[in-house]
Protein backbone atom coordinates (compact mmCIF):
# COMPACT_ATOMS: atom_id res chain seq x y z
CA UNK A 1 0.00 0.00 0.00
CA UNK A 2 1.53 3.53 -0.95
CA UNK A 3 1.02 5.97 2.05
CA UNK A 4 2.79 8.59 -0.17
CA UNK A 5 1.20 11.71 -1.62
CA UNK A 6 -0.43 11.74 -5.49
CA UNK A 7 0.81 13.16 -7.79
CA UNK A 8 -1.21 15.94 -8.59
CA UNK A 9 -0.63 16.85 -4.48
CA UNK A 10 3.36 16.73 -5.18
CA UNK A 11 3.16 19.07 -8.40
CA UNK A 12 1.11 21.35 -6.56
CA UNK A 13 4.04 21.39 -4.19
CA UNK A 14 6.36 21.82 -6.48
CA UNK A 15 4.58 24.57 -8.23
CA UNK A 16 4.05 26.54 -4.88
CA UNK A 17 8.20 25.78 -3.81
CA UNK A 18 8.93 27.20 -7.25
CA UNK A 19 6.87 30.45 -6.83
CA UNK A 20 7.96 30.98 -3.67
CA UNK A 21 11.51 31.20 -4.54
CA UNK A 22 10.81 33.32 -7.33
CA UNK A 23 8.25 35.76 -5.90
CA UNK A 24 9.40 35.76 -2.22
CA UNK A 25 13.53 35.12 -1.65
CA UNK A 26 14.77 35.67 1.09
CA UNK A 27 15.58 39.20 0.42
CA UNK A 28 12.43 40.02 -0.56
CA UNK A 29 10.45 38.07 2.60
CA UNK A 30 13.38 40.20 4.66
CA UNK A 31 12.01 43.55 3.03
CA UNK A 32 8.66 42.46 3.70
CA UNK A 33 9.60 41.27 7.75
CA UNK A 34 11.50 44.76 8.38
CA UNK A 35 8.64 46.50 7.35
CA UNK A 36 6.22 44.91 9.39
CA UNK A 37 2.51 44.74 7.78
CA UNK A 38 2.96 40.86 6.97
CA UNK A 39 0.46 41.48 3.57
CA UNK A 40 1.77 41.96 -0.27
CA UNK A 41 -0.52 42.57 -2.21
CA UNK A 42 0.90 41.46 -5.36
CA UNK A 43 1.90 38.09 -3.85
CA UNK A 44 -1.55 37.86 -2.59
CA UNK A 45 -3.02 38.40 -5.58
CA UNK A 46 -0.49 36.06 -7.45
CA UNK A 47 -1.32 33.38 -5.49
CA UNK A 48 -4.69 33.61 -5.60
CA UNK A 49 -4.33 33.28 -9.49
CA UNK A 50 -2.78 30.07 -8.88
CA UNK A 51 -6.13 29.01 -6.76
CA UNK A 52 -4.58 29.01 -3.60
CA UNK A 53 -7.15 31.72 -1.64
CA UNK A 54 -10.50 28.96 -3.09
CA UNK A 55 -8.63 26.03 -2.53
CA UNK A 56 -10.68 24.55 0.48
CA UNK A 57 -14.04 26.23 -1.39
CA UNK A 58 -16.08 23.98 -3.29
CA UNK A 59 -16.45 23.82 -6.78
CA UNK A 60 -19.82 25.36 -7.41
CA UNK A 61 -18.59 28.79 -5.47
CA UNK A 62 -15.77 29.53 -7.39
CA UNK A 63 -13.20 27.34 -5.64
CA UNK A 64 -11.13 23.82 -6.27
CA UNK A 65 -12.96 21.61 -3.91
CA UNK A 66 -9.94 19.80 -2.73
CA UNK A 67 -9.36 18.41 1.03
CA UNK A 68 -7.44 19.36 4.28
CA UNK A 69 -4.62 17.35 3.39
CA UNK A 70 -4.36 19.31 0.38
CA UNK A 71 -4.27 22.81 2.30
CA UNK A 72 -2.08 21.30 4.65
CA UNK A 73 0.32 20.99 1.97
CA UNK A 74 0.27 24.28 0.82
CA UNK A 75 0.58 25.59 4.77
CA UNK A 76 4.11 23.37 4.61
CA UNK A 77 5.38 25.05 1.54
CA UNK A 78 4.37 28.55 2.53
CA UNK A 79 6.17 27.76 6.22
CA UNK A 80 9.29 26.61 4.48
CA UNK A 81 8.83 30.19 2.78
CA UNK A 82 7.82 31.95 5.92
CA UNK A 83 5.96 33.71 3.34
CA UNK A 84 3.66 36.96 4.67
CA UNK A 85 -0.34 36.82 3.71
CA UNK A 86 -3.33 35.97 5.05
CA UNK A 87 -3.32 32.17 3.58
CA UNK A 88 -4.13 31.07 7.13
CA UNK A 89 -7.00 32.92 8.71
CA UNK A 90 -8.51 32.91 4.80
CA UNK A 91 -8.69 29.14 4.39
CA UNK A 92 -9.77 28.75 7.66
CA UNK A 93 -12.60 31.15 7.88
CA UNK A 94 -13.77 30.31 3.88
CA UNK A 95 -13.78 26.50 5.46
CA UNK A 96 -15.97 27.70 8.42
CA UNK A 97 -18.53 28.93 6.16
CA UNK A 98 -18.58 26.09 4.09
CA UNK A 99 -19.33 23.76 7.20
CA UNK A 100 -21.69 26.14 9.12
CA UNK A 101 -23.15 28.43 6.60
CA UNK A 102 -26.75 27.50 5.13
CA UNK A 103 -26.62 27.16 1.13
CA UNK A 104 -27.72 30.81 0.84
CA UNK A 105 -24.89 32.00 2.72
CA UNK A 106 -22.61 29.79 1.12
CA UNK A 107 -23.53 31.71 -2.21
CA UNK A 108 -23.47 34.84 -0.69
CA UNK A 109 -19.86 35.32 0.88
CA UNK A 110 -17.65 32.51 -0.85
CA UNK A 111 -17.09 33.11 -4.43
CA UNK A 112 -15.53 36.54 -3.87
CA UNK A 113 -13.29 34.42 -1.13
CA UNK A 114 -12.42 31.89 -3.74
CA UNK A 115 -11.28 34.47 -6.18
CA UNK A 116 -8.88 36.40 -3.06
CA UNK A 117 -11.12 39.45 -3.89
CA UNK A 118 -12.53 39.69 -0.71
CA UNK A 119 -9.78 38.88 2.25
CA UNK A 120 -11.46 36.74 5.29
CA UNK A 121 -10.04 35.79 8.56
CA UNK A 122 -10.69 34.38 12.24
CA UNK A 123 -11.45 35.35 15.41
CA UNK A 124 -11.55 32.71 17.60
CA UNK A 125 -9.30 32.67 20.17
CA UNK A 126 -10.23 35.06 23.85
CA UNK A 127 -7.13 34.71 25.81
CA UNK A 128 -3.99 32.76 26.07
CA UNK A 129 -6.22 30.22 28.30
CA UNK A 130 -9.54 31.27 26.44
CA UNK A 131 -9.28 29.66 22.69
CA UNK A 132 -11.06 26.56 22.37
CA UNK A 133 -14.94 26.31 21.23
CA UNK A 134 -15.83 25.49 24.67
CA UNK A 135 -14.11 29.02 26.42
CA UNK A 136 -15.55 31.27 23.58
CA UNK A 137 -17.83 33.90 25.63
CA UNK A 138 -18.58 36.35 22.78
CA UNK A 139 -22.28 36.16 22.49
CA UNK A 140 -25.07 37.08 19.98
CA UNK A 141 -28.54 38.81 20.69
CA UNK A 142 -30.68 39.73 17.59
CA UNK A 143 -28.18 39.40 14.87
CA UNK A 144 -25.61 41.76 17.15
CA UNK A 145 -22.59 40.15 18.79
CA UNK A 146 -20.43 41.62 21.65
CA UNK A 147 -17.35 40.99 23.33
CA UNK A 148 -13.50 40.80 22.50
CA UNK A 149 -11.39 38.53 20.40
CA UNK A 150 -7.29 38.36 20.29
CA UNK A 151 -4.52 37.51 17.93
CA UNK A 152 -7.01 38.21 14.73
CA UNK A 153 -4.40 37.80 12.01
CA UNK A 154 -4.12 40.41 9.38
CA UNK A 155 -7.29 42.04 10.93
CA UNK A 156 -6.49 45.58 9.02
CA UNK A 157 -6.31 43.73 6.13
CA UNK A 158 -9.32 41.77 6.46
CA UNK A 159 -12.86 42.60 4.71
CA UNK A 160 -14.69 40.01 6.76
CA UNK A 161 -14.40 37.88 10.48
CA UNK A 162 -15.28 34.03 10.76
CA UNK A 163 -16.20 34.92 14.80
CA UNK A 164 -16.65 32.44 17.04
CA UNK A 165 -19.63 32.59 19.70
CA UNK A 166 -20.86 31.01 22.78
CA UNK A 167 -22.03 27.35 22.26
CA UNK A 168 -19.73 26.72 19.54
CA UNK A 169 -21.39 28.95 16.93
CA UNK A 170 -20.17 31.05 14.02
CA UNK A 171 -21.14 34.60 13.07
CA UNK A 172 -19.83 36.60 9.73
CA UNK A 173 -19.06 40.27 10.65
CA UNK A 174 -18.29 42.74 8.01
CA UNK A 175 -14.84 44.97 8.84
CA UNK A 176 -16.96 47.86 8.07
CA UNK A 177 -19.72 47.01 10.24
CA UNK A 178 -20.83 49.64 13.07
CA UNK A 179 -19.66 48.77 16.57
CA UNK A 180 -16.56 47.32 16.25
CA UNK A 181 -12.90 48.72 17.13
CA UNK A 182 -9.62 46.87 15.80
CA UNK A 183 -6.66 47.54 18.08
CA UNK A 184 -3.12 46.32 16.76
CA UNK A 185 -1.00 44.17 18.47
CA UNK A 186 2.84 44.21 18.21
CA UNK A 187 3.65 40.15 17.57
CA UNK A 188 6.96 38.65 17.50
CA UNK A 189 5.96 37.30 13.96
CA UNK A 190 6.13 39.98 11.68
CA UNK A 191 5.17 38.12 8.77
CA UNK A 192 1.39 37.49 10.87
CA UNK A 193 0.37 40.57 12.22
CA UNK A 194 -2.86 40.51 14.30
CA UNK A 195 -5.03 42.61 16.35
CA UNK A 196 -7.32 42.65 19.33
CA UNK A 197 -11.06 43.09 17.99
CA UNK A 198 -13.83 44.23 20.17
CA UNK A 199 -17.33 44.26 19.55
CA UNK A 200 -20.01 46.10 20.75
CA UNK A 201 -23.27 45.66 19.47
CA UNK A 202 -21.95 44.97 16.19
CA UNK A 203 -24.27 43.77 13.56
CA UNK A 204 -23.52 39.86 12.21
CA UNK A 205 -25.07 37.50 10.41
CA UNK A 206 -25.30 34.07 12.71
CA UNK A 207 -24.17 30.89 10.45
CA UNK A 208 -25.58 28.72 13.17
CA UNK A 209 -22.83 25.89 13.63
CA UNK A 210 -22.69 24.46 16.69
CA UNK A 211 -20.01 22.15 18.49
CA UNK A 212 -19.21 19.83 15.84
CA UNK A 213 -18.57 22.20 13.03
CA UNK A 214 -16.48 24.47 16.07
CA UNK A 215 -14.46 21.32 16.59
CA UNK A 216 -13.78 20.48 13.34
CA UNK A 217 -12.39 24.27 12.25
CA UNK A 218 -10.70 24.00 15.45
CA UNK A 219 -8.87 20.72 14.50
CA UNK A 220 -8.11 22.19 11.36
CA UNK A 221 -6.14 25.05 12.54
CA UNK A 222 -4.04 22.55 14.55
CA UNK A 223 -3.65 20.70 11.32
CA UNK A 224 -2.12 23.51 9.26
CA UNK A 225 -0.36 24.98 11.96
CA UNK A 226 1.41 22.00 12.73
CA UNK A 227 2.29 21.88 8.75
CA UNK A 228 3.61 25.27 8.66
CA UNK A 229 5.91 24.35 12.09
CA UNK A 230 6.78 21.34 10.30
CA UNK A 231 7.97 23.74 6.60
CA UNK A 232 9.48 26.00 9.23
CA UNK A 233 11.65 23.87 10.81
CA UNK A 234 12.58 21.96 7.42
CA UNK A 235 14.11 25.46 5.99
CA UNK A 236 16.03 25.72 9.22
CA UNK A 237 17.66 22.67 8.83
CA UNK A 238 18.13 23.26 5.23
CA UNK A 239 20.00 26.72 6.33
CA UNK A 240 22.23 24.99 8.68
CA UNK A 241 23.77 22.36 6.42
CA UNK A 242 24.69 25.20 3.96
CA UNK A 243 26.27 27.14 7.07
CA UNK A 244 28.20 24.23 8.37
CA UNK A 245 29.28 23.26 5.04
CA UNK A 246 30.56 27.26 4.47
CA UNK A 247 31.74 28.26 7.66
CA UNK A 248 35.80 27.13 8.61
CA UNK A 249 37.28 26.81 11.47
CA UNK A 250 40.62 25.25 11.78
CA UNK A 251 41.03 25.30 7.92
CA UNK A 252 37.71 22.92 7.46
CA UNK A 253 34.49 23.47 7.42
CA UNK A 254 32.63 22.93 10.32
CA UNK A 255 30.28 20.30 8.51
CA UNK A 256 33.24 17.99 9.18
CA UNK A 257 33.16 18.51 12.95
CA UNK A 258 31.25 14.88 14.51
CA UNK A 259 29.22 17.47 16.88
CA UNK A 260 28.05 19.08 13.93
CA UNK A 261 27.05 16.47 11.77
CA UNK A 262 25.51 14.50 14.35
CA UNK A 263 23.24 17.15 15.59
CA UNK A 264 22.16 18.37 12.10
CA UNK A 265 21.44 14.74 10.96
CA UNK A 266 19.47 13.82 14.30
CA UNK A 267 17.08 17.05 13.50
CA UNK A 268 16.29 15.91 10.31
CA UNK A 269 15.93 11.99 11.15
CA UNK A 270 13.80 13.35 14.01
CA UNK A 271 11.66 15.98 11.59
CA UNK A 272 11.22 14.00 8.81
CA UNK A 273 9.55 11.19 10.88
CA UNK A 274 7.48 12.90 11.90
CA UNK A 275 5.67 14.24 8.84
CA UNK A 276 3.31 11.41 8.86
CA UNK A 277 1.45 13.18 11.80
CA UNK A 278 -0.18 16.24 10.21
CA UNK A 279 -0.51 13.59 7.26
CA UNK A 280 -2.18 11.63 9.43
CA UNK A 281 -4.29 14.25 10.96
CA UNK A 282 -5.24 16.20 8.03
CA UNK A 283 -6.87 12.86 6.58
CA UNK A 284 -8.73 12.06 9.55
CA UNK A 285 -10.41 15.64 9.02
CA UNK A 286 -12.04 14.93 5.80
CA UNK A 287 -12.16 10.73 6.39
CA UNK A 288 -11.93 9.96 10.22
CA UNK A 289 -14.54 12.12 11.86
CA UNK A 290 -14.47 9.70 15.09
CA UNK A 291 -10.71 10.54 15.71
CA UNK A 292 -9.69 13.47 13.76
CA UNK A 293 -9.37 15.90 16.61
CA UNK A 294 -7.49 13.80 19.02
CA UNK A 295 -4.95 13.77 15.59
CA UNK A 296 -4.97 16.98 15.16
CA UNK A 297 -3.72 17.74 18.46
CA UNK A 298 -1.25 15.11 18.58
CA UNK A 299 0.29 16.38 15.44
CA UNK A 300 -0.12 20.47 16.60
CA UNK A 301 1.53 19.45 19.55
CA UNK A 302 4.40 17.12 18.53
CA UNK A 303 5.36 19.01 15.34
CA UNK A 304 5.31 22.72 17.34
CA UNK A 305 7.59 21.17 20.11
CA UNK A 306 9.80 19.10 17.46
CA UNK A 307 10.24 22.60 15.15
CA UNK A 308 10.66 24.70 18.06
CA UNK A 309 13.78 22.49 19.39
CA UNK A 310 15.05 22.84 15.45
CA UNK A 311 14.89 26.26 15.98
CA UNK A 312 16.57 26.36 19.19
CA UNK A 313 19.53 24.23 17.75
CA UNK A 314 19.74 25.70 14.26
CA UNK A 315 20.29 29.76 16.53
CA UNK A 316 22.80 27.58 18.44
CA UNK A 317 24.60 25.94 15.03
CA UNK A 318 25.45 29.47 13.66
CA UNK A 319 26.87 30.61 16.72
CA UNK A 320 27.17 34.67 18.00
CA UNK A 321 25.38 35.16 14.69
CA UNK A 322 22.49 33.30 15.01
CA UNK A 323 21.09 35.58 17.76
CA UNK A 324 21.21 38.76 15.45
CA UNK A 325 18.45 40.40 13.39
CA UNK A 326 20.80 40.14 10.09
CA UNK A 327 20.93 36.13 10.31
CA UNK A 328 17.81 35.04 8.33
CA UNK A 329 16.90 32.64 11.24
CA UNK A 330 15.04 34.37 12.91
CA UNK A 331 12.75 34.76 10.74
CA UNK A 332 11.33 31.27 10.87
CA UNK A 333 12.62 30.93 14.46
CA UNK A 334 9.15 33.65 15.01
CA UNK A 335 6.95 32.09 13.02
CA UNK A 336 7.15 28.86 14.63
CA UNK A 337 7.04 30.54 17.97
CA UNK A 338 3.91 32.17 16.64
CA UNK A 339 2.97 28.32 15.59
CA UNK A 340 3.46 26.84 18.91
CA UNK A 341 1.74 29.45 20.76
CA UNK A 342 -1.56 30.26 18.75
CA UNK A 343 -4.73 28.56 19.46
CA UNK A 344 -3.36 26.13 22.26
CA UNK A 345 0.13 25.30 23.24
CA UNK A 346 1.49 22.09 22.86
CA UNK A 347 0.90 21.73 26.86
CA UNK A 348 -2.53 22.32 26.23
CA UNK A 349 -3.33 20.14 23.40
CA UNK A 350 -1.80 17.23 25.65
CA UNK A 351 -4.99 18.15 28.23
CA UNK A 352 -7.27 17.87 25.41
CA UNK A 353 -5.78 14.35 24.36
CA UNK A 354 -5.77 13.24 27.75
CA UNK A 355 -9.35 14.59 28.42
CA UNK A 356 -10.53 12.48 25.28
CA UNK A 357 -8.65 9.01 26.15
CA UNK A 358 -10.41 9.30 30.15
CA UNK A 359 -7.62 9.92 32.03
Amino acid sequence: MDFGLGEEQEMLQETLRGFAQSECPTTRLRELFDEGRGHDEALWSALSEMGISGLIIPEEHGGAGLEVLDLALVAEVLGEAAMPGPFLGHSLAAYGIGLAGSEAQRAALLPSLATGESIATIALQESDLAWAPRDWSVKADGGRISGSKTIVMHAQAADGFLVGLQGGEFAWVDAAASGIEIQTQHGIDRTRPFATLRFDATPAEILGGGSTHASTLAGTAAVLLAADAFGAAKRLIDFDVAYALSREQFGQPIAQFQAIKHTIARLGTDLESARGLFWHAAYAMDHLPGEAARAASIAKAHLCDRAMHVARESVELHGGYGFTWECEVQMWFKRIMFDRSFLGTPEQHRELCAESAGW
